[in-house]
């Protein structure tokens, strides 16, 4: 049972999922969540078109297929990120607007969000370590030390984890809130 690449897995698809967030630069990351319906498919749009940031406040989209381009657009707009795509036939531009202090602390509180859950997927990794343990206790292949050892050590494991997880929960705020 390897607890240890389980729970860095978890803070590793949390940052990931900090990244979807948007901060007042461009970021190409914040694109990743967008699936377009391309000929009956969902596909992710970073497998339809190289996308790239030219300056701090535009995304830059050139899809492979300009057939795809319409598609791309109205996906974009119906996202919940809030940006209006242009196209001029080959290329879509967004430019990112800089955040109100309003929006700002909105997505502060969905990094807040995002963090709890993976701070819930941390927990749920440690119970089950606990009652793996807990089991080979009752099976008599652990005796009651050795099994308050390992309990200690996967909780120690756990904190440090939530630690980590709450420093980049901290930097994300930080920049987030950065004018």
């Amino acid at each position: 049972m390897d607890l240890e690449a389980s729970m860095r897995k978890s803070v590793e698809a949390t940052q990931r999922t900090f990244n979807t967030i948007r901060t007042g630069r461009a970021n190409p990351s914040l694109l990743d969540k967008i699936v377009v319906e391309y000929y009956g498919a969902d596909t992710p749009l970073k497998s339809l078109a190289t996308i790239s940031t030219p300056d701090s406040q535009t995304i830059s989209i050139q899809p492979f297929d300009s057939g795809s381009i319409n598609r791309i657009e109205k996906a974009i707009g119906i996202s919940d990120l809030g940006l209006t795509p242009n196209n001029d036939g080959k290329v879509i531009r967004i430019n990112i607007p800089p955040l109100t202090e309003d929006r700002r602390k909105d997505f502060c509180k969905l990094a807040a969000k995002y963090a709890e859950e993976g701070k819930v997927a941390l927990r749920n990794i440690r119970r089950d370590g606990i009652d793996r343990i807990k089991k080979l206790e009752k099976d008599g292949e652990f005796s009651e030390d050795q099994s308050r050892d390992e309990q200690d050590k996967i909780q120690k494991l756990t904190d440090r984890f939530i630690t980590e997880l709450e420093k980049h929960l901290a930097d994300k705020e930080a920049d987030i809130l950065k004018v």
